[in-house]
Order: structure tokens, then C-alpha cells, then sequence
């Protein structure tokens, strides 16, 4: 957490979402206006919570942002939009409620609180994240996470681009944009350079044991898992097949189309 900062940890732990999905409240101290990013999965229990975080503040929610449109940052979107009154705001169309969307460059203003958009596909298509400049801090969704690394899933999920992304936020935190990460899973990361430094670097090592794999004579997505996903647990193959997927095409798209 930060100092404008507030998050609402929802019950819906899984080896996907690690400890749940993080909601965070974000309020500029002393205003009546709030912003909630990713009110998460459909669970009223975890909307009341999210509600009483920002009602103890004597605070009503103005705006809800979300980073992307996956169920468990986005399911209760329109639900939470009925309790509040507040739109819902997002890159893709499809995950909107209102008029207005978002998109890389946009800056939101509410109650004096500012947010800056930064476009950060690769996870997916639509995935956003949020600078707090007043607090050097960025909401990342689950581009990157509080533990562990991201999924990158064939077809929305795109290594070129989140290579590219992760590159953004680095140039941004290597000046000095922000320090500390408050991610859409896990734990809040303070050392947000070395975050990043470690994301690109752990890519740039999946993606030489995928080729390895290939040079080995792996020919499929599920052969090249076994391979280099020999020590994850399988219950989480089917997921690294997505991502081997993905792999796959960014390396040879005329082979693994």
C-alpha cells in the first residue's frame, strides 16, 4: 500500500490468482471522490468490503478502472457499477460501462487524485496499467505480479509485446516514475526496477529453453512443456502450454501459426 492506496484482497485464491485478486482503492487524502481498479470477481462478500473501504473514508466511489478484462479483475464490474453509480472504464469496448474508455497516454483526474494511463499489452491485448505519480507507484494488473511471473497465453497474449511493455516500464522506473509496484496478484514490490530487470531477464531465458527444446527435437507445444516445464507443478502444464504457445509463434509464426 501507498499513501493514497487502499487494497481489498479478494477470496478467490488459486494457483492462477495466487493469495486473490488485489482491488485497489485509490483516493487523493481529504477527497470525497474514490477510484477502484479491478473490483474483481463476482462475490458480493468482496464487493461490501471493497464499499466499506471506501465509505470509511467518508468517501463515494467516482470511477472503476480496469487493467484488463479477465473475469477475476473484471466479473463484478458491472455489478459493482449498479451499487455505486460509477462508470466503468477500460480499453476494450467490450468491458466498458459509460461513455468514456482508456487509453495509452490518458491521464484520469478525480478528486485531485491522478492516474496515468500506460498501454501494457502482452498478457493481454487490452492490459493497462496505472501511474501514481504522487505516490511512485504503478498498478500493473497482472502484468507483472507480486510473486512469481506472468502468464502470456496464446492467442491474446503476445510476447512481442510484453516484451516491448516491460521495456516501457523499466525506461520508467529507471527514471524514477515510480519505485514500487502494487501488482492485480500478490504482494506490493518495492524494488520496481529490479522487478523488471528480473522479468526481462526470466523471458529472455524461457524463450532460449523453448528454442533449445526445438533444437532438441521437440515439435509440439505439449513436448516442448514436458521439456522445460519438467519441474512446475503439472497441474499447472496446461497453462505453460498456452504460454509455450505463444512462445512458439513469436519465434517461428509460419511453423507454430
Amino acid at each position: 500500500m501507498t499513501g493514497r492506496s487502499t487494497l481489498v484482497l479478494a477470496p478467490n485464491p488459486s494457483p492462477y490468482t495466487l493469495d486473490g485478486t488485489n482491488t485497489w482503492v485509490l483516493r487523493e487524502p481529504g477527497s470525497a471522490a474514490a477510484v477502484v481498479v479491478d473490483p474483481g470477481p463476482l462475490h458480493e462478500g468482496h464487493l461490501a468490503a471493497v464499499l466499506a473501504a471506501v465509505e470509511k473514508e467518508g468517501a463515494r466511489v467516482a470511477q472503476i478502472l480496469l487493467t484488463h478484462g479477465h473475469a477475476d479483475h473484471s466479473e463484478s464490474a458491472v455489478r459493482f457499477a449498479e451499487l455505486t453509480g460509477a462508470p466503468v472504464r477500460a480499453l476494450d469496448p467490450a468491458h466498458r460501462l459509460g461513455s468514456e474508455g482508456l487509453a495509452d497516454g490518458d491521464v484520469v483526474d478525480v478528486g485531485g487524485l491522478e492516474l496515468r494511463v500506460i498501454g501494457t499489452p502482452g498478457h493481454t491485448g487490452d492490459s493497462l496499467s496505472f501511474l501514481l505519480p504522487a505516490d511512485r507507484a504503478v498498478l500493473t494488473g497482472d502484468t507483472v505480479l507480486g510473486r512469481g511471473t506472468t502468464l502470456v497465453a496464446y492467442p491474446d497474449g503476445t510476447p512481442a509485446d510484453y516484451l516491448d511493455s516491460l521495456r516501457v516500464l523499466r525506461e520508467a522506473a529507471a527514471a524514477h516514475e515510480f519505485d514500487t509496484v502494487l501488482p492485480g496478484h500478490g504482494p506490493v514490490l518495492e524494488d520496481a526496477l529490479g522487478v523488471l530487470d528480473f522479468y526481462l531477464a526470466h523471458r529472455r531465458e524461457r524463450l532460449g529453453q523453448v528454442e533449445a527444446a526445438l533444437a532438441a527435437g521437440d515439435s509440439s507445444a505439449a513436448e516442448v512443456v514436458r521439456r522445460v516445464y519438467a519441474e512446475v507443478d503439472q497441474a499447472l502444464w496446461p497453462a505453460a502450454e498456452l504460454s509455450v504457445r505463444a512462445q512458439l509463434h513469436y519465434l517461428d509464426p509460419v511453423r507454430f501459426s
